[in-house]
Parts: structure tokens; C-alpha cells; sequence
């Protein structure tokens, strides 16, 4: 777990960046949640040098801040790269490099990775990227453990994420990191999105099926299931009720979530067993049958393989009962 106060995010700009790209993590992290009892992140977009930045959308932007802000910055998020893959400025790759030896975090949102992979800082580690050049990337650094299929990946002090949306995914997982699962879930209300998919969830990549024929489907199970997660469940018997067989719900339920039924409840229900732990006093035990883990031995075993730390020390951390 990171420290409670996140201090610095450095966004790295390029010319020809693409505003969307370019708004993911100043969007989560520039927010002031200071009401909320948490410290305000300082965001500071960089460029290799200050001054004016095309953009893909053909306006300007105005950066203030050259290179010398990854210095001090404890989180520095790289959101995309060029579409042609072009080189890395030395002077990014060099700062990136220096930050990296002196423990910052550092983040390759979409084709971001190229540019952390093209520094180095993901030789012998596991990574991910867009789906659409995941084969170049692997091309280019073998060194890499690649994982193309996933939505981001964190990997020591570094992390990768997919494309687009996954980006946001990312960087709510970092936010969670800092302050909490309930923290994670405002941000992502306020920005309308999934509160959260774990970084194992499978990218959307273009399937043979269109979305909306099995979306509305499945949309009222899903929702049933997220109000028993306290059950046990068998794919049979989920099958029966979407009125499917268990080959083609299967199937459908991956199009539609992309992961698995089991992953997909294991990711639920270490998100209840987050909140619970925050903004309860129930014992381990109780929060571990609330959840649907059946014992606490279990919660412990799953919880801390997920999260990365044990219930009773992530309840420490965040527990915000007054």
C-alpha cells in the first residue's frame, strides 16, 4: 500500500495527445475531496518542455510545467502515446528512468506503456496495453511480460492499463489505494462509471456478437446477484434463471462482463467486503458471511491475494465510522 498522502501526480503531455487521454487522470486525481476528509492531490501536466501542445481534437493546450515536475512528483502518469509510435524524447525516457530509481510511482495509461517499456522500467515485469497493438508491443519488448488480455496490471511500482476506459479503471485503483474503496466509489458516481473492475477483468475487444443483444438480457441477473452475494451459486443454476443453457450462458455472461461468473462474484464481493470493512464495526467473521467468503479464513486468503494487504489492516487504514 502506498502512503496515505498521495502529494504529487505529474501528467506527462506530447504533442498531439488526445484530450480525452489527456482528462482520465486529472479527472480523478484533480477533484478536491478535501471535505471528505482526504488530502487534495497536486496535479501538474508536463511536457518535455512548457508552452503550447497540439492536440488530436485540433485545439492548443497551454502546459505550464516542463520536465523538472517529475522530480518530486510521487505518482507520474504517462496517459497515452502517439498513434505512429513514434520515439521517446531522451529527456522524457532519462526523467522517467531518474524518477523510477528514487521510488516514484509510475503509470503507462493505453500506448503509455510504450513509453514506460521504451524507458526500460518494464523489463522482467508484467505489463498490458491497447488490444489493438498488443502483437507490436510484444514485438518490440520481449523482455516484457505481457498481458494483452487484462485491463491494467500493476506490477511493483509500476503500473499498465489497456485502452480508453481502462485507463479510468487504473487510476480509480490508485485512488482506492490511497483512500479507500467508498473514495473510489464517489469518483467514479461522479464521472458515471463502473465503480470499479478489477485489473484481471478481460479488455472489451471486438466480438462477434453485438453487445446489445445479450446486455438488457443478463442486466437483471447481474443486478440479483449483486443483492445475494451472501449466496452460494452454481453455474447451473444461474444458467436456469437467465433461461440459458450453462454452454451459452457461459459464453454470454464473458461478452457481456468480460470475465468469468466466479471472477466476476469474487470481484463483487471483495468490493462489499471493502465497504463493510469501512463503514462497519462488524467482526471479520460477520463481514467475511455478509460477503458471501463463508469464513474469515477465506475472506483473509482472497482479500489479501486481491488487495494486496489482510481485512483487519485495510479496516485500520480506512475504517470510517465516527
Amino acid at each position: 500500500m502506498v502512503s496515505s498522502a498521495p502529494g504529487t501526480v505529474a501528467v506527462v503531455a506530447f504533442d498531439g495527445i488526445s484530450p480525452f487521454h489527456l482528462s482520465v487522470p486529472c479527472l480523478v486525481f484533480g477533484e478536491d475531496r478535501t471535505a471528505q476528509g482526504m488530502h487534495r492531490y497536486r496535479v501538474l501536466v508536463c511536457g518535455v518542455a512548457a508552452g503550447p501542445l497540439r492536440t488530436s481534437a485540433g485545439f492548443s493546450i497551454d502546459v505550464r510545467h516542463g520536465l523538472r515536475a517529475l522530480q518530486h512528483a510521487q505518482t507520474i502518469v504517462v496517459p497515452s502515446w502517439r498513434d505512429d509510435l513514434a520515439p521517446v524524447p531522451p529527456a522524457l525516457l532519462a526523467s522517467l528512468r531518474a524518477a523510477h530509481r528514487r521510488g516514484a510511482r509510475v503509470v503507462g495509461l493505453c500506448l503509455g506503456a510504450f513509453v514506460l517499456a521504451e524507458a526500460g522500467l518494464l523489463d522482467g515485469r508484467a505489463a498490458t496495453t491497447h488490444w489493438a497493438l498488443a502483437a507490436e508491443f510484444a514485438r518490440r519488448y520481449p523482455q516484457v511480460q505481457l498481458k494483452p488480455e487484462v485491463l491494467y496490471v500493476e506490477d511493483g511500482p509500476v503500473l499498465t492499463s489497456a485502452g480508453t476506459a481502462a485507463g479510468i479503471d487504473c487510476c480509480l485503483h490508485l485512488l482506492r489505494q490511497q483512500h479507500g474503496a467508498e473514495a473510489a466509489n464517489s469518483a467514479a458516481r461522479r464521472m458515471v462509471v463502473a465503480p470499479h473492475r478489477q485489473g484481471g477483468q478481460a479488455q472489451y475487444i471486438q466480438q462477434p456478437v453485438a453487445p446489445s443483444v445479450h446486455g438488457d438480457r443478463l442486466a437483471p441477473l447481474l443486478q440479483w446477484m449483486g443483492e445475494h452475494l451472501h449466496e452460494t451459486h452454481t453455474l447451473e443454476a444461474l444458467a436456469e434463471r437467465a433461461v440459458m443453457s450453462p454452454r451459452t450462458f457461459t459464453r454470454r455472461f464473458r461478452q457481456s462482463t468480460g470475465t468469468t461468473v466466479g471472477q466476476w462474484l469474487q470481484n463483487q464481493r471483495i468490493a462489499l467486503a471493502q465497504r463493510l470493512l469501512e463503514s462497519s464495526d462488524q467482526s471479520i467473521e460477520a463481514v467475511a458471511i455478509a460477503a458471501g467468503f463463508g469464513s474469515a479464513v477465506s475472506l483473509r486468503q482472497h482479500f489479501s491475494a486481491s488487495v494486496g494487504i489482510a481485512p483487519s489492516a485495510y479496516r485500520r487504514q480506512f475504517h470510517r465510522i465516527e
